[in-house]
C-alpha cells in the first residue's frame, strides 16, 4: 500500500493499553512517526523485561518515513530508541531536556554517531516532507512535556502526546488558554488526544498543591527520617522536594542512579537551579534522623531500585521504628502487589507509609474529564481520535467528545489504518501490529517459540528423558528420566520410578514400523511419561525426550 492524496493515522502501540507509544501519520504517501516507545513485560512475558511494538509495518515502507519526532521524555514514548532508530535510519527530532536523555541512550548503546538527532527549540516550526511540525508546551509530569501541530495540505492535527492543565506547573510555562485557542480557531481537522484519566471525574490537580502538601507532611515528622519516593523523570517534584528539604532544615540525598541522572540531564537544560547541595549515600546515616530527607528510586515496587533495597536492609540509607516513607506518586496498574510488598516490608519494620490517599503528595500527568472538556472547547476539532489507553478509556473519551460536541469521533486500536481526510475519520484496513521482547540480547518476537516454550516451562515444569534402543525398537539400557519445577519433592523418587517403568512399557508395546521409527518412538515416550507426570502433579508437564539408537 503506498497512500497518495489523502491524510492517515495508524497507531502500532499506545492505543488498546496504557505505554509503548509508537504513533504513524501518512500524508500524501509520505510517513511521519510520532514517538518511539516501550512497556515494562509483566509476568504473561517470564524473564523478559522490555516490551516493543512491532514496527515492520514501517520497516517495510522506510523509503517514505521522514522522520521520528518525539513529544517528551518518558520511557514509554523513547524507551524504543536505542533499539530500533539506527535499523529505522531516518533523523530524530526533540527538544533540548528530552534530546539530552536520548542522547544518552544512544551514547550507551554505541550508536550516537549513528543516529541523527536534532534539537528543536520549543517554538520553531520545522517542516519534514509534506508535515510542517510545531511543538507547544504543555504541562506534564516530566520536563518539557509538548503536544504537536501538525499541519498538512489536508488540514491540522494537534497530537496531545501526554498532558494535563496546571496552573501552578513549577517547571516550564505551559501553552496558555488564549494560544490554544488561538489553534483551535485557525481550524483544527483532529485531536489526537491522551485517553488514560477519562474516567476521573475532577482535574488532576497542580504541581503547586503538591509542593504544599509535601510541605506539610514533611514538616510534621520532627525528629523522624523521611524518605520521599517518585518518578524519577518528575523533574518538577525534584525541585519541590529540595524547597521542601531547605525549609524544614533537612539536608537532601538521592538514592538511585536514574535519579542521579536526570538531576544532571535537567541541570545540563537549565532546570533545578536551586536545588541544594546533596548529601553523599555513604554520609547519609551520620546526620541526625530528623535532619535528613532521603529521595529515593523504586515507588513502583521494581526489586532492584533503591526503595525495595532499603525495605530489605540491603542499602546504605537504614530506617528505623517511627520513620516515615511518602510515596509521592500514583500506582501504575500491574504493580499493586510488587508495590504492597514493599510497603508490608516496611511497616513490619515500624516504618510508617503515607500515600496520595492519605495526604495531597501526587497529582496526576494525565487530564481528567474537565481539562478534556476544557482542550476541546479551545481546540474545537472536526475528529476525535483518542490513543493512549485501553480500549474502554478510549470509548469513553470518544463518548465523551461526541457529548461535548466533536462532530465526529472514532475507535481505533493498534493496527487500524484510519483514514482522517479525505471523507474522514474511516478504518480502511488493519495492518500488523504486533509485539517484540528484549530477551537477553536479542529481540525476539513475543509469541516466538522460544517465548510461548518459556511460559510453558514456568507453568508446568519440565521433565527430561534419555534413553537408548536399537533399531528394532529394543530398549539396551535404563531409562534416565529427571525433572525440573514439578511440585512432587517429596514423592519425586516414586515418581521417577513409576514414570521410568511407564516409558519403557509404552515402547515395548510399539508395533512393527513403529517400533523402528525414531520420531514415533520419542512421542510414545513423551506422552506416556507426560500422563505419569499429570496423574501426580495435576500439570501439564513440558517433556523432552533424548533419544539415542546403539
Amino acid at each position: 500500500m503506498k497512500s497518495s492524496k489523502e491524510l492517515l493515522f495508524l497507531a502500532l502501540g499506545g492505543s488498546g493499553e496504557i505505554g509503548m507509544n509508537v504513533n504513524l501519520y501518512c500524508c500524501d504517501g509520505k510517513w511521519l512517526m510520532v514517538d518511539l516507545g516501550m512497556t515494562f513485560a509483566d509476568p504473561y512475558y517470564p524473564g523478559i523485561d522490555l516490551v516493543f511494538a512491532d514496527l515492520d509495518f514501517i520497516e517495510q515502507r522506510l523509503d517514505d518515513l521522514v522522520g521520528i519526532v518525539l513529544t517528551h521524555a518518558h520511557e514509554d514514548h523513547i524507551g524504543a530508541v536505542p533499539y530500533f532508530a539506527q535499523d529505522l535510519g531516518v533523523p530524530l527530532y526533540a527538544t533540548p531536556f528530552t534530546a539530552k536523555l536520548v542522547h544518552e541512550k544512544l551514547v550507551e548503546a554505541g550508536i550516537e554517531d549513528e543516529v541523527e538527532l536534532n534539537v528543536i527549540d520549543h517554538l520553531d516550526r520545522f517542516e519534514l516532507g509534506p508535515f510542517g511540525i510545531r511543538y507547544v508546551p504543555l504541562a506534564h509530569s516530566i520536563a518539557e512535556g509538548n503536544a504537536l501541530l501538525i499541519d498538512t495540505p489536508h488540514g491540522k492535527i494537534f497530537h496531545t502526546g501526554d498532558w494535563k492543565l496546571d496552573d501552578e506547573p513549577r517547571l516550564g510555562t505551559p501553552a496558555t488558554e488564549e494560544e490554544l485557542t488561538a489553534i483551535g480557531d485557525d481550524g483544527v481537522l483532529a485531536l489526537v488526544c491522551d485517553s488514560t484519566n477519562v474516567f476521573n471525574p475532577k482535574p488532576s490537580g497542580s504541581e503547586g498543591e503538591v509542593r504544599a502538601g509535601l510541605m506539610e507532611a514533611v514538616a510534621a515528622q520532627k525528629g523522624r527520617r523521611v524518605v520521599v519516593t517518585t518518578f524519577a523523570s518528575n523533574v518538577a517534584r525534584l525541585q519541590t522536594l529540595g524547597e521542601v528539604a531547605e525549609a524544614t532544615g533537612r539536608q537532601l540525598c538521592v538514592a538511585g542512579r536514574s535519579l542521579d541522572r536526570i538531576i544532571r540531564v535537567a541541570k545540563s537544560c537549565g532546570y533545578l537551579k536551586n536545588l541544594p547541595d546533596l548529601v553523599h549515600i555513604d554520609d547519609a546515616m551520620d546526620i541526625p534522623r530528623g535532619e535528613l530527607l532521603v529521595l529515593a528510586t523504586g515507588g513502583q515496587g521494581e526489586p532492584r531500585a533503591a526503595l525495595a533495597r532499603i525495605a530489605g536492609e540491603q542499602h546504605p540509607v537504614r530506617l528505623e521504628k517511627g520513620d516515615v516513607v511518602l510515596f509521592s506518586s500514583r500506582q501504575i496498574p500491574g504493580n499493586e502487589l510488587a508495590i504492597g510488598r514493599i510497603q508490608n516490608a516496611l511497616v513490619e519494620k515500624g516504618v510508617r507509609i503515607v500515600t496520595d490517599r492519605q495526604s495531597m503528595i501526587h497529582v496526576s500527568g494525565h487530564p481528567g474529564r474537565p481539562e478534556l472538556v476544557a482542550l476541546y472547547d479551545w481546540i474545537r476539532p472536526e475528529i476525535l481520535v483518542p490513543v493512549h489507553g485501553e480500549i474502554r478509556h478510549m470509548a469513553e473519551q470518544a463518548q465523551l467528545g461526541l457529548d461535548e460536541g466533536i462532530p465526529r469521533a472514532i475507535l481505533q486500536k493498534n493496527g487500524d489504518l484510519i483514514r482522517l481526510a479525505p471523507d474522514g475519520p474511516k478504518k480502511i484496513s488493519e495492518e500488523r501490529a504486533g509485539r517484540l521482547v528484549l530477551d537477553g540480547d536479542i529481540i525476539a518476537p513475543a509469541d516466538g517459540e522460544g517465548v510461548v516454550a518459556r511460559r510453558k516451562l514456568s507453568q508446568n515444569g519440565l521433565i527430561s528423558v534419555a534413553l537408548a534402543v536399537r533399531h528394532d525398537g529394543v530398549l539396551t539400557s535404563d531409562v534416565d528420566i529427571g525433572a525440573i519445577g514439578i511440585p512432587l519433592d517429596e514423592d519425586m523418587e516414586a515418581f521417577i520410578a513409576e514414570a521410568k517403568v511407564e516409558a519403557a512399557e509404552a515402547v515395548r508395546k510399539l508395533k512393527g514400523d513403529r517400533k523402528r521409527d525414531r520420531v514415533a518412538v520419542a512421542e510414545t515416550v513423551r506422552l506416556a511419561v507426560r500422563r505419569t507426570g499429570q496423574r501426580w502433579s495435576g500439570k501439564k508437564p513440558v517433556v523432552q525426550v533424548l533419544l539415542r539408537e546403539s
